[in-house]
C-alpha cells in the first residue's frame, strides 16, 4: 500500500509505502511511489516530503534511488519503538542547495547523473568508460568539500528526476576571497534543453554574491554547452590554453577561461 496527503502550499507528503518482506526487489515498491507521486502532481504538488526510520537503511536507498535527498530535520516520535525518522524531500522542478546530510544521501544518484555525462561525451573530469566505483568516490569527495564549508552543492530536478547539478567552489586562497569558482556542471543528456543549466548557474551564482564573492571563474571546452550558457549570462573569456584536456581517442582539445563580475 502507499499513501499521500496534502501539507499544504504545494507539499504533499508520500506516506504508509509498506511492501511485504517477500516482494522486495520486485519493483511493486516503486510502482506504488510513483502512483502515489502521479497523483500528488496531478492535484498540484511542487514538493514531494516523506519520512522513513532512522534504522531502515534499506528504505533510504530506495527512496535516494527515486531522487529523494535529506533535507531538513530528524524527528522524535513518541511511540512505543521510539523510533527517530529522517526526512526525505524533492521537488518536481527546480534547483535546491543541498547541506552535507543532502549531499550524502545524493550520491549515488549524482554518480549516474555523472557516469551518463561522461558516456555522452560531456569533457568532464573523467573518460569513459566511468565504473560506479569511481563516480562514487568522486561525490563523496565533494560531500567532504561541502561539509568542510570549502563548496556549496546544487541539485535539479525535473518531472521530479534529479537530473543536474552544480558546485561552486570558496576554497580559495586569502588574497582571493573575493573570487569563487563554478564546478561541474552537469545537466543529464535525456533532460537537456529545459532550462535546468540556466536555473544552476543562476542559483550558484546567487549563492557567490551572498557569501560575498564578486568575480566567477570557470573553464569550459569551447563549443560546448556550458560556454554557450556562460556567454549567455553575460560571462566573458579571460583566456585559452591549448591542449588542455584530451578525450578518449587522445585527441587534445583546448580550454577556455570565462569570468563574470556580480
Amino acid at each position: 500500500m502507499v499513501a499521500t496527503a496534502p501539507l499544504g502550499e504545494g507539499a504533499w507528503e508520500i506516506c504508509r509505502v509498506y511492501v511485504q518482506p517477500r516482494l522486495h526487489g520486485a519493483g511493486l515498491g516503486r510502482a506504488l511511489l510513483e502512483l502515489a507521486e502521479r497523483h500528488a502532481i496531478g492535484a498540484g504538488a511542487t514538493d514531494l516530503v516523506l519520512w522513513t526510520d532512522t534504522r531502515f537503511r534499506r528504505a533510504h536507498r530506495f527512496y535516494e534511488n527515486q531522487s529523494y535527498v535529506r533535507a531538513g530535520p530528524v524527528r522524535a516520535l513518541d511511540d512505543i519503538a521510539r523510533t527517530i525518522e529522517y526526512r526525505y524531500a524533492k521537488p518536481v522542478h527546480g534547483v535546491r542547495a543541498l547541506d552535507v546530510a543532502g549531499a550524502q544521501s545524493a550520491e549515488r544518484a549524482l554518480g549516474r547523473l555523472l557516469q551518463a555525462c561522461v558516456a555522452a561525451g560531456d569533457p568532464v573530469l573523467f573518460l569513459p568508460p566511468l565504473p560506479p566505483e569511481r563516480a562514487l568516490a568522486c561525490w563523496q569527495a565533494v560531500t567532504r568539500r561541502v561539509g568542510e564549508g570549502a563548496a556549496k552543492l546544487f541539485a535539479a530536478w525535473s518531472e521530479g528526476v534529479l537530473a543536474g547539478t552544480v558546485q561552486l567552489g570558496l576554497d580559495t586562497p586569502e588574497d582571493g576571497r573575493h573570487r569563487a569558482t563554478i564546478d561541474t556542471l552537469l545537466v543529464h543528456p535525456a533532460f537537456r534543453r529545459r532550462g535546468l543549466g540556466n536555473a544552476l548557474m543562476e542559483a550558484a551564482e546567487t549563492a557567490a554574491s551572498a557569501a560575498g564573492r564578486s568575480l566567477l571563474e570557470l573553464a569550459a571546452r569551447p563549443g560546448d554547452g556550458a560556454e554557450t550558457l556562460c556567454r549567455r549570462r553575460a560571462w566573458t573569456e579571460a583566456g585559452r590554453i591549448e591542449g588542455y584536456t584530451r578525450d578518449a581517442a587522445g585527441r587534445p582539445h583546448p580550454s577556455v577561461i570565462l569570468v563574470k563580475q556580480i
